[in-house]
């Protein structure tokens, strides 16, 4: 019996890549999931990304290691207020603080060079262009290039034994309907952060643009939010 193909996910930890996870995992691929610590201001993401690859089993789990402070730029990687408590026509304008420089890039580097190495040809990406946030590196264009370079770019690839894809499914897709495709899969997002600025027991503020975003999307699908502080410490 033929093995399933191999597909490497990244896995933040939060509702999206942990979604994205449930997907491929659905289509068959057998996941290898990536988890940077990039120097985000909180750990409680890495630890939920930890809990989130145990519970479905993936084949490997990496925590890759690079240190974005170096270079800061961002609130999530420099002392940076985090925007708090703005209503959707804020979010709407310009690309906010929490941006962080060519992230997505760094992040999909290091995917590539994994999935040249098991001999993978997909990799899966929680982006989304619907979202307020206004990320260049979340838009269909950047992962088209993306692609594009990466086929270029790798022994594998000019070899003709790798033809990378780069699997983005929520793309399109509103939160809620995010979270419902999720619910659909079965996904539990009691252990998932988002919050861009959580306590120290992975608490979220419920004031930054991804609590408030993640709110909505459970709200628009008739139920709270589960992620709680005592689900992070189970």
């Amino acid at each position: 019996m033929a093995e399933n193909p191999r597909a490497v996910v990244l896995l933040s930890g939060g509702l999206d890549s942990t979604t994205t996870l449930a997907i491929a995992q659905q289509q068959r691929f057998a996941v290898y999931a990536l988890t940077f610590r990039y120097g985000q201001r909180h750990d409680a993401e890495i630890t939920a990304a930890r809990r989130i690859a145990e519970r479905y089993g993936v084949r490997q789990h990496l925590i890759a290691e690079i240190d974005l402070r170096q270079f800061g730029g961002s609130a999530l990687t420099a002392d940076i207020a985090v925007p708090k408590g703005r209503d959707t026509d804020e979010m709407a304008r310009g690309i906010p603080v929490t941006y962080v420089p060519a992230r997505n890039t760094i992040f999909l580097s290091f995917a590539l060079a994994w999935a040249e190495v098991l001999g993978a040809d997909d990799i899966f990406l929680g982006v989304n262009a619907l979202d307020y946030s206004g990320y260049p590196d979340c838009r269909p264009e950047y992962i088209a290039a993306y692609q594009a370079m990466a086929n270029l770019a790798t022994k594998a690839g000019v070899e003709g034994r790798q033809r990378l894809t780069i699997h983005t499914p929520l793309i399109a897709m509103s939160k809620a309907e995010i979270i419902r495709r999720g619910l659909d899969l079965g996904v539990d997002y009691a252990p998932t952060v988002t919050c861009y600025d959580p306590s120290p027991d992975g608490a979220p503020c419920g004031q930054c643009d991804a609590c408030q975003l993640r709110r909505k999307g459970f709200a628009e699908n008739g139920m709270a939010d589960p992620a709680t502080a005592p689900a992070m410490q189970q």
